[in-house]
């Protein structure tokens, strides 16, 4: 093969996983987003009389162990999950963002003390602190998204850390310096925008992170609280009824497994896509002043 194919070979579009969990992603953003015209019930109307049923033309996944149409819950659970991970990305990616870029840029014993507190961050497992941390504030929608965020900064600042220090060490960044451009204007419009790649990919693995992480909580009575659908909340609830209504536990297991797959699908396809060193072509990284 020609050196000309194997750069075009190279550069070619995002792989088939990649495609797929695009799609599953969309998919379940605009169920999401639409869940309150598309969901075929109300998530909290109760047939009692009917509890338990199985998958049906009237209600296709069946009925949980209230009469809730289970369908219609879950649609209602994905806006509980997205919103979470959504949420948690946003607030853990700008902390861990800003405090991994000074940490980088200006080094010294900013740096020193920065990694010395994501470094006890990391001696502790995250779902456990977190559970910890939702036990002691009571569960609630914002003291989860807090807990989530607290564990969840650390791998951001460490990943911007990394970054920074390689970019700082560019040419294009000491021709800046030379010229006596300030060091915040450095910091924003050359160092970061080289950074966001490398987030983007993070940020798409950690809101399925995210997501678990929420799902767990919810399982264990520390996350969402009835009656708000939560994939976590139902797996919960149907694992009493699993021999006689093992569709109560299988569709929310699946909606959380198919999401999930999606959003790891697309990391992975994001790291080939914005590969710094295919986007740079060689040329240093150099950044537009």
């Amino acid at each position: 093969m020609s050196s000309r194919h194997r750069v075009a070979a190279a550069s070619s579009g995002s792989p088939l996983a990649g495609r797929i969990g695009g799609a599953i992603v969309v998919l379940v953003i605009l169920a999401a987003l639409f869940a309150p015209w598309i969901a075929p019930r109300d998530p909290q109307r109760q047939i009692l009389e009917r509890r338990l049923e199985t998958p049906s033309l009237e209600h296709p996944l069946g009925l949980d162990e209230l009469g809730r149409d289970i369908a219609s819950r879950l649609l209602y659970g994905a806006r509980v999950s997205l919103g979470v991970g959504l949420a948690v990305v946003g607030f853990a990616g700008l902390l861990g963002t800003l405090i991994g870029a000074l940490a980088g840029f200006v080094g010294g014993r900013l740096d020193t003390i920065a990694m010395r507190i994501t470094d006890v961050f990391f001696a502790f497992p995250g779902i456990l602190l977190a559970i910890a941390m939702v036990a002691v504030l009571g569960p609630a929608l914002e003291h989860l998204v807090f807990a989530l965020v607290t564990i969840g900064w650390v791998g951001y600042a460490r990943l911007v850390r990394g970054q920074v220090l390689q970019i700082r060490e560019q040419e294009f960044v000491a021709s800046a310096r030379s010229v006596g451009v300030p060091p915040a204007r450095i910091l924003v419009r050359h160092v970061l925008p080289n950074v966001l790649p490398a987030l983007t990919v993070q940020a798409s693995l950690g809101m399925a992170g995210a997501i678990l992480a929420e799902a767990s909580l919810s399982f264990l009575g520390l996350g969402i609280q009835p009656p708000t659908p939560s994939w976590g909340a139902m797996i919960n609830a149907g694992r009493s009824h699993l021999l006689d209504a093992p569709h109560l536990t299988l569709f929310p297991g699946l909606a959380i497994l198919v999401t999930v797959m999606g959003l790891n699908f697309l990391g992975d396809a994001l790291v080939e896509l914005l590969d710094p060193r295919r986007q740079r072509g060689g040329d240093g990284g150099r950044a537009t002043p």
